[in-house]
C-alpha cells in the first residue's frame, strides 16, 4: 500500500516537471557575447544600430546633452553630436545616410560624417523614433499632441503630424502602406495610412495586455508582437485585421522590440536583465525560444541587420530609495512608462555599459 503511494506520487511529481519544462523555454543559440563599460555622464533612453554607417546611437542626456556614436564592430566611441537637449532615440533613412533624434528641437546629422546639418523645430515631447520605408520619412513620436510629426529626410522639411488618440511608445512599417504604432496609455496598436498621414484604426488588446511598451512588425507575414508591462506579456495579432492570435509570456519592464526576417524571430528587452526571443514558426504558430540573460536594467535594445546580432545598453544603479507610504497604498499611480521606465537608484557614474547578444 505504502509502495503504491510512493510510486503515484512519483508520478504526479514527473508529471509536473514535464510540464514545467514544456511551459519553460529550453536553452536556446543566443547567449551574451560582450559586454562593454564605456561611461560617459548622462542618462538615456534609446539605442539605434545603423547597419549601414555601423554606428550605435545613443542620445545622452543632462546638462551636456549629446548623441554619442559608437562603433558596432569595436564598441568604442566615434565621435558624438553635441547640443541635443532632451534627447531620447535615433532613425536613419538609408537612402540618403541623414540621421534624426527624437528631440526638442529634432537634430538631422550625417549618420557617417556625424557632422549636424540642422535643427528642425518640433511641438510635442519627442520620445521614440523610426524610419517608415514605404513612404521614405521619418516619424517622431510624441506623448503629447501631436502624436506623431513626420519629417522628409532629404532636407528636413515637416511633411505633416497626426493624431493616434492616445500616448505613443514605438511604431513599425510593414514596408506595404501600412504603419503601426502602440498605444500605451491606451492598451491597443493605432493602424495609420503613411500615405495620407492619418489614423485609420485601433487594435484593442482586448484586456490580453496591457501598457504595451514594444512593438515589432513581420511585414512580410502581416503579424504583429505587442510587448505589455502589465500583465508581462506578448500579444500576438494578425495586422489585416487586428485578430489576437496568441499570447505569450515576457521578463518584467518591456521597452523595446524588433523584428528579425531572416530567422522569424521577435525580440523584446526587459529591465529584469531579460531578452525574451519569440519564434514564428508560422503565421499561426509562435513560441518563446529563449530567455536570454543579459544585465538589469538592460530594457533598450536595437537590432543589427548586418551581424545579426542584438545591441543592448544599461548602467548600474545605486540602491533604491525605501518606497514611501504614498507610493506604494492601493491605487497609487502607477509611473508613467509602466515597468519600461525607473528600476533601481540612480546610475552609477561612469558606469555606462553596451550589451551585444548573439548566437552561440
Amino acid at each position: 500500500m505504502k509502495l503504491s503511494c510512493i510510486l503515484f506520487a512519483s508520478t504526479i511529481l514527473l508529471s509536473a516537471m514535464v510540464a514545467l519544462g514544456q511551459d519553460a523555454p529550453a536553452e536556446g543559440p543566443y547567449k551574451l557575447i560582450k559586454t562593454v563599460k564605456v561611461g560617459g555622464e548622462g542618462g538615456f533612453d534609446y539605442c539605434f544600430a545603423d547597419a549601414d554607417s555601423r554606428h550605435l546611437f545613443v542620445v545622452r542626456s543632462g546638462t551636456n546633452g549629446r548623441i554619442s556614436a559608437y562603433n558596432m564592430d569595436d564598441v568604442k566611441l566615434d565621435g558624438e553630436i553635441p547640443d541635443v537637449a532632451r534627447g531620447h532615440g535615433v532613425a536613419v533613412d538609408p537612402k540618403s545616410g541623414h540621421a534624426f533624434s527624437s528631440s526638442f528641437p529634432v537634430v538631422m546629422f550625417d549618420a557617417k560624417t556625424l557632422q549636424k546639418i540642422k535643427t528642425i523645430d518640433v511641438q510635442g515631447r519627442p520620445d521614440g523614433i523610426f524610419f517608415e520605408p514605404f513612404t521614405d520619412r521619418i516619424y517622431v513620436l510624441s506623448h503629447g499632441a501631436p502624436n506623431v510629426t513626420v519629417i522628409n529626410p532629404d532636407d528636413g522639411a515637416i511633411a505633416g503630424t497626426i493624431d493616434l488618440g492616445g500616448s505613443p511608445e514605438q511604431g513599425g512599417s510593414d514596408g506595404k502602406g501600412h504603419v503601426y504604432i502602440d498605444l500605451e496609455d491606451k492598451d491597443n496598436v493605432a493602424v495609420v495610412d503613411p500615405t495620407k498621414m492619418l489614423c485609420t484604426g485601433h487594435y484593442d488588446l482586448q484586456g490580453k495586455g496591457g501598457g504595451p511598451g514594444g512593438l515589432a512588425v513581420d511585414g512580410a507575414n502581416g503579424i504583429l508582437f505587442a510587448f505589455c508591462h502589465d500583465p508581462q506579456t506578448c500579444v500576438i495579432l494578425n495586422a489585416a485585421d487586428g485578430k489576437i492570435l496568441d499570447t505569450l509570456p515576457i521578463g518584467n519592464g518591456v521597452d523595446a522590440a524588433q523584428f528579425n526576417p531572416t530567422t522569424l524571430e521577435a525580440f523584446s528587452s526587459q529591465r529584469d536583465g531579460t531578452l525574451t526571443v519569440i519564434k514564428e514558426n508560422s503565421p499561426t504558430s509562435f513560441v518563446v525560444e529563449q530567455n536570454v540573460k543579459t544585465k538589469a536594467g538592460a530594457k533598450c535594445s536595437s537590432f543589427d541587420s548586418k551581424t545579426q546580432q542584438i545591441f543592448l545598453i544599461t548602467a548600474d544603479r545605486a540602491a533604491p530609495r525605501p518606497t514611501t507610504q504614498a507610493a506604494a497604498a492601493p491605487g497609487a499611480d502607477r509611473p508613467k512608462g509602466g515597468g519600461g521606465r525607473g528600476g533601481g537608484g540612480q546610475a552609477v557614474p561612469n558606469s555606462f555599459t553596451i550589451l551585444v547578444v548573439g548566437k552561440n
